[in-house]
């Protein structure tokens, strides 16, 4: 069996029959022009997530800290896509297979660690909804142990192709979209990823049914019915995060699967499209969580009030520290200010003292008279 590493990224292209763009057209400008606008949008405001996230104590919760993950996850997406931005249309022809893997495998670990953090996130609702618990019991050592994991099986799932499972060795194997991966790896890729999607969709339908039973059982006390209303929002807000996910995703991992089925399908059409689709689902729960979460758009009013504070601050603080002969001038001057104030304060005492003298000098001559 024939394997081909030290061949260039253009000829696995011309086996799959994908084209390279050779120079930089109105169609490539734009594509990249909006490819980092987004990029920069998603990494924005997941950051802006995790540090509302870290400054209010009220989101310290399981629930919360995997919510801060996934867009720890989406932060990872918009890197990924601004890296695919400066390695992708004609500067892919200057890759190596090495470069290309790179490229492909940041995305693939940015996906999985999003799927694999909302079946977390799926279960834990689950476990504190069935007992009507708003948080979960967990302890943030297990929390800890449960992110470090959901990355170690994204950066392993993102490693495989460059590994060994990819077509370099078997090259009739090669896939039309991702022309250095294996058909076999792209159909376990997007059926693991959509039996996940439907296990997840599974899991959410059984949680409403039971809510829904269990809230017309409950007594109208006004405590009982205000935790219910939380827990219910809570769920609202997760269950249409997880919607939007699979709503963007979903078209991406069926065109994947086609791709390794289906060798005279033509997925090329759509696959810009389709990604442009994946990649706006990293943007998309910032606005579910301004939309849902009172507390969270709250919290992001404040830490962009902190940045805004924080910049005018520094700028007053540019203002305040003077070189050292600025410093000695402005004291010799306030020194001088002093000395004058003095002076003329003096000044006034000793006219007074002799107006005073004056006067009671004139009233002893009028009496003698």
């Amino acid at each position: 069996m024939a394997c081909y590493y030290n061949e260039t990224v253009v000829f696995f292209y011309n086996i799959s029959h994908k084209n390279i763009s050779d120079t930089w057209g109105t169609k490539e400008k734009v594509v990249v022009a909006l490819g980092l606008l987004v990029s920069v949008f998603v990494i924005f405001t997941n950051i802006l997530v995790m540090a509302a996230i870290f400054m209010n104590r009220r989101f310290h919760y399981p629930i919360y800290y995997l919510l801060g993950n996934l867009a720890a996850a989406d932060l990872f997406a918009g890197t990924s896509y601004m890296y695919l931005m400066f390695h992708t249309g004609p500067w892919t022809v200057r890759l190596t297979t090495y470069q290309w893997f790179v490229r492909q495998g940041l995305i693939d670990t940015s996906l999985t660690a999003s799927v694999i953090n909302l079946m977390a996130i799926a279960l834990e609702r689950h476990q504190t909804i069935f007992t009507m618990q708003l948080h979960s019991k967990m302890t943030n050592h297990r929390v800890v142990l449960l992110i470090l994991g959901i990355w170690a099986v994204a950066v392993i799932m993102g490693l495989v192709p460059a590994m060994g499972w990819n077509c370099v060795c078997d090259i009739g194997n090669c896939s039309t979209m991702a022309p250095l991966y294996s058909r076999s790896y792209l159909v376990f890729w997007a059926a693991i990823n959509l039996l996940t999607f439907t296990v997840m969709v599974g899991v959410y339908t059984r949680i409403f049914v039971y809510v829904r039973r269990k809230s017309q059982r409950m007594s109208q006390h006004t405590s009982q019915v205000k935790h219910k209303e939380t827990v219910v929002n809570l769920m609202k807000t997760v269950v249409m995060i997880l919607g939007c996910f699979v709503v963007c995703w979903t078209p991406g991992m069926v065109l994947l699967l086609l791709d390794g089925l289906c060798r005279s399908c033509n997925v090329l059409t759509y696959e810009k499209f389709f990604l442009v689709l994946a990649e706006s689902n990293s943007f998309m729960n910032p606005i579910i969580y301004s939309y849902r979460d009172k507390d969270m758009r709250d919290t992001f009013k404040r830490v962009l009030c902190l940045c805004c504070r924080s910049k005018q601050s520094d700028e007053h603080s540019g203002v305040r520290f003077n070189t050292l002969e600025q410093e000695r001038r402005r004291r010799v001057q306030q020194e001088s200010y002093l000395a004058r104030r003095a002076r003329d304060a003096g000044a006034q005492q000793e006219n007074g003292g002799r107006l005073v003298l004056k006067e009671n000098k004139e009233m002893l001559e009028s009496s003698d008279s």
